[in-house]
C-alpha cells in the first residue's frame, strides 16, 4: 500500500495523529529529501514519543521522480510504503502525483492524509472573499514564459495563489505593479514559522514596506481580476503590451479557442 503523507510546514506541532501512525507503521520511506526526513522522524521521536521500526530510505524528488516510477514493479506495494515531501502536501507542488496515477493505474490501494498546505493556508488569510482560487506555483523565472504566466496569473478572473522565492519576490512585485497597479495584493511570509507575518496592500505599496530586506519563504495571493471573460476582450489583450504568445493564452482562456490555433491566428493577422 502507499500512503502520501504531508509534514509541516515549519511548526513541528501541526503534525496529525494519522500522520504520526503511519509513520510508526512504514516499512519504505520514499523522501524528497532523505536528510530532511531523518531529522523530522528524529524531531518526532523527542517531541512526540514516535516510534518506528527501521524503514528503508529511498531518495524520491522531481528529477528523479519518472525514471524511478517507470522502473517500479506492483509488488514493491506489498509492504508498507510512505512518501514525504520535505514540507506540506505531497503532489501539491511536489513530486507525488506520478505514484498515486501508477496505483490508479494497477488497482494498488493508496490513501492521502489530509495536512499543512502553504497555499491553502494563505488563501484563507489573505481576506479575499472571492472563494474560487487558482494555484500557479512557481511562475517561470525569465522570458516570454514568464510574462505569459504572470498575465494569466493575473487576468485569469479568480483570486490567484503563487510561490516565490526571496531572490524573485522584488520583481515579482514591480511586475504586478506595472501591469496591474490598482490590484490588492497579500503576502505570507515564513507560514507557521516564528518569524510569520501577513502584508496587504498594492505592489508599489508592498515594494516600500518592505524595502528591500526580503527573506524567507513566501507565498504571494493576488486578488481577482473583475470576472472571468466578464469584461476583458480579445481588443483588450491586444491591447496589452505582451508578446503575442502570451496574448493568445489568455484570448483562449476567455474563449475556449485552442492556444496554439489562437496563437496562429494572431501571427497571420
Amino acid at each position: 500500500m502507499l500512503s502520501l503523507v504531508p509534514t509541516p510546514i515549519g511548526n513541528i506541532a501541526d503534525i496529525s495523529l494519522r500522520t504520526l501512525e503511519t509513520l510508526s507503521k512504514a516499512d519504505v520511506l520514499l523522501c524528497e529529501d532523505t536528510r530532511v526526513t531523518k531529522k523530522l522522524l528524529h524531531l518526532l521521536k523527542e517531541r512526540h514519543g514516535l516510534s518506528t521500526s527501521e524503514p528503508e530510505f529511498i531518495s524520491l524528488h522531481s528529477h528523479n521522480e519518472a525514471d524511478f516510477v517507470a522502473a517500479l514493479s506492483p509488488d514493491f506495494f506489498d509492504r508498507n510504503v510512505v512518501y514525504v515531501s520535505d514540507a506540506g502536501m505531497p503532489g501539491f507542488s511536489d513530486p507525488g502525483q506520478m505514484l498515486v496515477r501508477y496505483c490508479i493505474d494497477r488497482e494498488i490501494d493508496y490513501d492521502v492524509l489530509p495536512g499543512a498546505n502553504a497555499a491553502l493556508t494563505a488563501f484563507v488569510a489573505s481576506g479575499f472573499v472571492e472563494t474560487k482560487m487558482l494555484f500557479f506555483g512557481f511562475l517561470p523565472h525569465k522570458g516570454n514564459d514568464r510574462t505569459s504566466a504572470l498575465q494569466e496569473a493575473l487576468f485569469n478572473g479568480y483570486t490567484t495563489v503563487l510561490y516565490e522565492a526571496p531572490t524573485r519576490l522584488d520583481k515579482l512585485l514591480s511586475e504586478i505593479a506595472a501591469a496591474a497597479p490598482e490590484r490588492k495584493v497579500f503576502l505570507a511570509k515564513e507560514i507557521t514559522k516564528k518569524f510569520q507575518h501577513f502584508y496587504r496592500g498594492t505592489a508599489e505599496e508592498l515594494i516600500a514596506r518592505l524595502g528591500g530586506d526580503i527573506r524567507g519563504e513566501w507565498v504571494v495571493v493576488i486578488e481577482a481580476s473583475e470576472g472571468r471573460g466578464s469584461s476583458l476582450s480579445e481588443s483588450d489583450i491586444l491591447a496589452l503590451d505582451i508578446p503575442k504568445k502570451a496574448a493568445s493564452k489568455l484570448i483562449a482562456r476567455i474563449t475556449g479557442e485552442n492556444p496554439k490555433e489562437c496563437y496562429t491566428r494572431l501571427l497571420k493577422s
